[in-house]
């Protein structure tokens, strides 16, 4: 694949994280509505290993909500496409040998 390809891939991705993220539901998904539901919501919620930068999407900083969820939408984009990028060059590295 192209550079070309990979960048314009990349930069479709980002646009399209940093205008739908503010759109994303705000009901909880199906595993978080049937625990709700069932009454054991609760005994999930336990202080996490590691603290999340970002928890529910708020980036520090920006009082924006809309702002801020457009803002982790880019950084989770960036972030998948740097972990996809770097196993697929160690994938590309190890054919080589």
């Amino acid at each position: 694949m192209r550079k070309k390809d990979i960048v314009l891939g990349l930069l479709a991705a980002l646009f399209l994280a940093f205008v739908l993220s503010p759109f994303a539901s705000p009901w909880p998904d199906g595993l978080e509505r049937v625990a709700e539901d069932k009454g054991f919501l609760e005994k999930g919620e336990v202080e996490p290993a590691l603290a999340s930068p970002m928890p529910d999407y708020a980036w520090p900083g920006i009082k924006s909500e809309r702002m801020a969820t457009s803002m982790a939408g880019v950084v989770g984009t960036l972030m998948v496409f740097g972990a996809g990028y770097g196993i697929a060059a160690l994938l590309k590295k190890n054919e080589e040998h």
